[in-house]
């Protein structure tokens, strides 16, 4: 009977609680000065992270089953809003084991009409230039293929400082 009446008390209290930070909320969001409404916002915060300290503090009280659930109920939303927070980074991600730059030996040269040079590599890989630059290259030659941005590719040579934009044919 007892655990009930404690149980029934702290739902309660975090319900009043509840509905207190909704109250600071709204009066915080009805400040008109843009920085008085900034540290009232401040405040608030500063105060529910205090009295989240103090709810996943450990307690060896029957009350600890009802602080746990409610404990929960602040890390779920936490969660939610770093995941929105991480929200299109999914590119941006580090790989560790990707590769940035490869350096290859040209074994043979193509030219079209339009004069894009079409390479194929010693290791049997094809690229074709895809910009309209003039770029020469030999048979025997060593270039680097390297990540440009938004998924491109550059091609060059540590000789000169000149690049062209290449894509992958095989």
């Amino acid at each position: 009977m007892r655990l009930t009446l404690i149980t029934a008390a702290i739902i309660l209290v975090s319900a009043q609680a509840n509905a207190s930070i909704e109250q600071q909320l709204s009066q915080c969001a009805g400040t008109a000065d843009k920085l008085e409404r900034l540290i009232c916002f401040d405040k608030l915060a500063a105060s529910v992270k205090d009295n989240v300290a103090n709810i996943t503090s450990p307690q060896i009280t029957p009350a600890a089953v009802t602080t746990v659930a409610a404990t929960t109920a602040v890390v779920t939303t936490a969660s939610k809003a770093s995941a929105t927070d991480n929200f299109g980074m999914e590119a941006k991600r580090v790989d560790d084991n990707a590769v940035d730059k490869i350096y290859l030996e040209v074994q043979s040269i193509e030219e079209d009409a339009y004069g894009a040079i079409k390479v194929t590599f010693t290791n049997g890989q094809v690229w074709k230039q895809t910009d309209n630059r003039k770029f020469t290259l030999k048979q025997g030659d060593t270039v680097y293929i390297e990540k440009a941005a938004l998924g491109s590719f550059l091609l060059g040579t540590d000789e000169r400082n000149a690049k062209a934009r290449v894509k992958r044919l095989k």
